[in-house]
């Protein structure tokens, strides 16, 4: 099967970077560095309608903002965002069998992911009942014993709890066998899932899904988290229509946005349109990451960014990078109860403990994951063939399945091309794979499974999970180098950099990154800014943890702006930074310098450049 699965959004991307200026031809990461065409005239429009810098209104133009949609775009708002939640194929089934199990007092069960987005989903899902004093029991599986998805035993373990619903939350919608025994065994369910569909629903009252071929919302940028939010909405509406909160407290949905932010950056959902909202709506909630005398009812989401050293207003790159993987570590290395319990713990006491549990789960998963990368990456190098692969594919017997996802991950990013991970445990081997813009890979990993090359797989465009026999390994390496079909320009981020603005150094403070901050949140099709410093002199650099570099630089005229590294000493860039006087150009994000304080701002650098 040949993959012409190249989004839209990918082509459109590739006619920008015909127009793009070239301002690096060779960095010293082998990239080229072209700057964002935007124009001249509507940044204009924008900086003074608006009252911002110009360098950020240049940002928000090549990001394809209009100036009549600025303003909007800059304070984004659920109340003119938000659909009527009816439009996803089913809700109206889900909520009404929901509604009725409140109404008659039934016990509800919950079957959740075990991932960011499965259990901040189900973490929701418990918020609500415990606000109205539902009897529920959630369900979350071990990864490494009961693996991905819906089994016999969970929800015949609901029914012992005598559950009489259950929802299951980013998975299900793949499970027909299962879920056909389950409805035999008399339990009715009802999927909240984001994940494709090959098939019809599975045998279940609803199947609430946006990604299901006949569903015509156009909402298929929800992870399990935003479906979960959605059915809530309209559950709330329908419950107020039959006067059930003239009686009971009526649950607050919006502040709760924490866990549907976390749940759709994590999951790497494209942040446009309602997902874009609620994930800004979601920051709002979390506040100052760095303020302990306001805690939300349910603390244990910001103590937890706390625990990580996260500081100042919430962005999103704070939950991909600082929160989400420590509530994936409890579902990779320990069990996803933990993560759980942090998200429904109502007392900054019992959320202290619990973040503490994650932490120290955090350092296993890391010091496991680099020993399942090297040898991952050792074996890529020694069969690469081609210095640009269509796909990379990494086997190896006792990895950790808990990290291979990640892994995957790293390996996307390292060799700019879809990677898959996979380690056997005997003749059964569990994978997990990433992939880049145009190539869709749960669609190509579910028509394995549907080929037969597969025991089981699937996931959306971005990532996926399989299981394989060994003896089919062979055969699905084989169908792999068919369907993954390089573009004959190569995948679009592959060797390149897109510069939003060129800068000085003397712009490098806390005002303007805090200014950028405020244009997101940033996330998956809408990426941070990237900036760039020309012709830098190094006036200073040292080596600072492990292999980060810190590094002062300054031009010309005097202007002068920090700068660290993180994991490139080793690197060519990070050699290159070390030596004082050697002329650079810089490639990074402003951050605010939180040591310093005050003002004070920094850049992360990703690549550098001889001048």
């Amino acid at each position: 099967m040949e993959n012409h699965n190249v989004s839209r959004q990918s082509d459109d991307l590739m006619d920008d970077i015909q127009n793009c200026q070239v301002l690096v031809e060779h960095s010293l990461s082998g990239k080229r560095w072209l700057k964002r065409p935007f124009c001249d005239r509507s940044a204009e429009t924008i900086s003074q309608s608006l009252e911002i810098s110009g360098s950020l209104a240049q940002i928000i133009s090549a990001r394809g903002i209009t100036a009549e949609g600025a303003a909007s775009h800059l304070a984004p708002s659920l109340r003119t965002a938000m659909p009527d939640p009816l439009v996803l194929k089913d809700m109206d089934a889900a909520i009404g069998r929901i509604a009725k199990a409140i109404l008659t007092g039934e016990k509800v069960g919950v079957f959740g992911d075990y991932d960011v987005d499965g259990t901040t989903a189900s973490a929701l899902l418990s918020r609500y009942f415990s606000a109205l004093n539902i009897e529920h029991e959630v369900y979350l599986p071990d990864r490494i014993l009961e693996g991905y998805g819906p089994n016999l035993q969970a929800f015949r373990y609901l029914q012992e709890k005598s559950a009489t619903l259950c929802l299951t939350v980013d998975c299900g919608a793949m499970a027909h066998d299962i879920l056909e025994q389950v409805r035999n065994d008399g339990l009715d369910v009802i999927v909240l899932d984001h994940h494709q569909m090959t098939l019809p629903p599975p045998p279940v009252i609803a199947t609430v899904n946006p990604n299901r071929p006949d569903d015509l919302s156009g909402l298929g940028n929800l992870s399990a988290v935003g479906v979960a939010f959605m059915t809530l909405a309209a559950l709330n509406r329908l419950l107020r229509e039959k006067g059930y909160f003239e009686t009971h407290p009526e649950p607050k949905i919006m502040h709760w946005l924490d866990l549907v932010s976390l749940g759709l950056v994590c999951d790497v959902m494209p942040l446009n349109g309602l997902t874009r909202v609620l994930v800004a709506q979601g920051l709002k909630v979390f506040g100052r990451l760095d303020d302990e005398t306001t805690l939300p009812p349910y603390p244990g989401l910001k103590i937890l960014a706390q625990r990580a050293g996260a500081k100042g207003q919430a962005r999103a790159d704070h939950l991909g990078f600082s929160i989400g993987p420590r509530i994936n570590a409890a579902g990779r290395i320990g069990h996803a109860n933990t993560a759980f319990q942090l998200m429904t713990a109502s007392s900054a006491r019992d959320a202290i403990h619990w973040s503490e549990k994650l932490q120290d789960l955090n350092e296993e998963r890391k010091r496991i994951e680099a020993k399942v990368q090297s040898e991952a990456t050792a074996q890529i190098d020694a069969a690469l063939t081609e210095e640009s692969p269509a796909y990379v594919l990494a086997v190896g017997d006792d990895w950790h399945p808990g990290v291979i996802g990640i892994v995957a991950g790293r390996l996307k990013e390292k060799y700019g091309c879809p990677a898959i991970v996979i380690s056997f445990d005997g003749e059964i081997g569990k994978g997990s794979g990433r992939s880049v813009d145009g190539i869709d890979l749960g669609q190509i990993i579910a028509t394995a499974r549907q080929n037969g090359v597969l025991v089981a797989g699937g996931g959306h465009a971005m990532a996926a999970g399989l299981t394989v026999a060994r003896d089919r390994l062979e055969e699905f390496g084989k169908f792999l180098a068919t369907a993954i079909k390089k573009p004959e320009q190569g995948y679009v981020t592959e060797g390149r950099k897109l510069v939003d603005a060129v800068i000085s150094p003397a712009a490098i403070n806390k005002g303007f990154a805090e200014e950028i901050a405020g244009a997101g949140p940033y996330g998956q099709d809408y990426p941070e800014p990237v900036v760039m410093l020309e012709n830098m002199r190094i006036r200073y650099a040292d080596i600072k943890g492990a292999n980060h570099v810190a590094v002062t630089l300054e031009d010309d005229i005097g202007n002068s702006a920090r700068g660290i590294a993180f994991r490139l000493a080793d690197e060519p860039g990070g050699k290159e930074l070390l030596t004082t006087g050697n002329r650079v150009h810089i490639l990074g994000k402003v951050k605010p310098d939180e040591w310093r304080g005050g003002n004070a701002g920094q850049i992360i650098i990703e690549d550098v450049a001889k001048a």
